[in-house]
């Protein structure tokens, strides 16, 4: 039996760019046989502009796989066979219903529609995983840092296991930036869909002010979203990129310790996003 290839779930973030460029130093072992990007086509641009400097620096190839635009199918209106109108792609919006009460977060599946599943099928090709297959074939390399080990989850398939070589290495977000900064290397920017409702404020104030385009489309995004949930039948409330259920473009982005809002990013059940 051949030996597991190793692979890295590369969110083009702060921790998979820095795992990733250890791995290329030969700091982490053995050398990955690839990296896998997932597009939702919905990161800012200053993501696309650091995975095409990223990949330059890397002795492996950088596979970027996308199901399509995130955008367009959080918006497409679906029937089922029962007559009822839904969108099957949610983000997880806040709620806000009828009578003005705020409501629990609108159920996620973007996550695994759109990262998930795109990395899963490709790492089976790349490992050339048949049906049924029961042996280790991937040992996938996932960016989760010492300060986050609760998003650590164990593989669902018995063909794939995942590996922390950050917490392995006892490395916190910090020390990946310190480890950056230590051999010259830029600061990568935050990986995360424009309009991810897990943003803070702080990620939220610096769209605005140094990607105005982006923080426009996320409020576009809003509205349209907005429009478009008032013809389906399985959310009636009222849907909100920001916490406070305002519309984005009304929010007062203080600082999360003024106005007591953190960041909830690290919410993220799959531990891929943004990575």
């Amino acid at each position: 039996m051949s030996e597991p290839i190793h692979i890295i779930s590369l969110g083009a973030g702060v921790q998979s760019s820095t795992m990733s460029l250890m791995a290329a130093c030969g700091e982490i072992t053995p050398m990955p046989t690839a990296a896998i990007f997932a597009d939702t086509q919905a990161e800012p641009k200053s993501v696309y502009v650091w995975l095409d400097w990223l990949e330059k620096q890397l002795p492996f190839p950088v596979h970027r796989v996308s199901r399509g635009r995130l955008e367009d199918e959080a918006q497409r209106l679906r029937t089922s066979k029962a007559g009822k109108v839904y969108i099957k792609t949610n983000i997880p919006w806040f709620t806000l219903s009828k009578d003005g009460k705020v409501g629990a977060i609108a159920r996620r599946q973007c996550t695994e529609d759109f990262k998930l599943n795109q990395i899963r099928r490709k790492t089976r090709e790349l490992a050339g995983v048949k049906a049924r297959n029961k042996a280790v074939a991937v040992i996938q390399w996932i960016g989760i840092s010492l300060d986050e080990i609760y998003r650590m989850k164990e593989s669902r398939e018995p063909w794939r296991r995942n590996r922390w070589p950050l917490v392995d290495a006892r490395m916190s977000r910090q020390a990946c930036l310190r480890w950056m900064w230590e051999r010259g290397y830029p600061e990568p920017p935050r990986s995360a869909c424009v309009f991810c409702p897990f943003h803070g404020d702080a990620e939220w104030r610096r769209l605005k002010m140094e990607e105005l385009a982006e923080f426009e489309r996320a409020v576009q995004f809003e509205r349209v979203i907005q429009s478009t949930k008032a013809n389906t039948m399985n959310i009636y409330s009222t849907l909100f990129l920001h916490r406070s259920c305002q519309s984005l473009d009304k929010v007062d982005f203080s600082t999360e310790e003024e106005r007591g809002q953190g960041n909830l990013f690290n919410n993220e059940c799959s531990a891929l996003c943004g990575v």
